[in-house]
């Protein structure tokens, strides 16, 4: 059986997941004679992705395509070297953050990937930008009531509310509170990556999220399984 970081990294004791390694990475695809690779940021948003890719009636694993979190941008060339052209030869495609959307642009290039210009050079490649991160477009497209009903069903509306009421909080939008929020704990963080691509509405999915999947399972480099 195929070793899932995610499920390894909450076998860990409490505190925040460590950061995948690029040989890790490496060894991970390996071992799941893996075809594509989808990069993303952190846990969360790996959780985010494949939770949407279940609701598409996908299974991005049993297609040969790994979502890999790389612990933040500024590792996305190692990764890239690791797992692209220059390594192992595997179709990528990934996210970032629209703060980081020139790093991201600069390490491709460095890895010696031709982008086009402007953003649409980067979606070419399958490299997709969320405004302002997956979390922020996540919590959007469900909408603030709806992000609270899953405050509720997880009983953490009321310590949601105790937060609001933190000084540091009180003039910020509904929206950043809950952004702020999800991100107190490394682990809560990357459950609502999960249970809110459970709950967006499928007509309502973060563009970027919606479309790094797709590119990940249409890649013409990619052999079909």
């Amino acid at each position: 059986m195929i070793p899932d970081p995610a499920s390894a990294a909450e076998q860990l004791a409490p505190g925040p997941r460590p950061p995948l390694l690029p040989a890790s990475a490496r060894q991970l695809a390996l071992d799941a004679d893996a075809s594509a690779v989808i990069l993303v940021e952190g846990w969360s948003d790996q959780a985010a992705v494949e939770t949407l890719a279940r609701r598409r009636g996908c299974t991005l694993r049993s297609e040969g395509i790994l979502t890999v979190p790389i612990g933040g941008v500024t590792n996305l060339g190692a990764f890239v070297q690791v797992l692209g052209t220059s390594g192992l030869g595997l179709s990528l495609a990934g996210l970032c953050d629209a703060a980081e959307e020139g790093y991201a642009r600069r390490a491709l290039e460095r890895a010696g990937m031709a982008i086009g210009p402007a953003r649409a050079g980067l979606e070419a490649l399958g490299f997709f930008v969320c405004e302002a991160d997956l979390e922020d477009e996540l919590i959007r497209a469900v909408g603030s009531a709806g992000v609270e009903a899953v405050l509720r069903a997880q009983g953490e509306l009321d310590s949601f509310r105790r937060f609001q009421e933190q000084p540091a909080q009180r003039q910020r939008s509904l929206n950043a509170q809950l952004h702020r929020f999800m991100g107190t704990r490394a682990r809560r963080k990357v459950r609502y990556g999960a249970l809110l691509a459970d709950a967006v509405n499928l007509d309502h999915v973060p563009r970027a999220l919606d479309r790094v999947i797709a590119h990940a399972r249409q890649c013409p480099d990619r052999p079909l399984r």
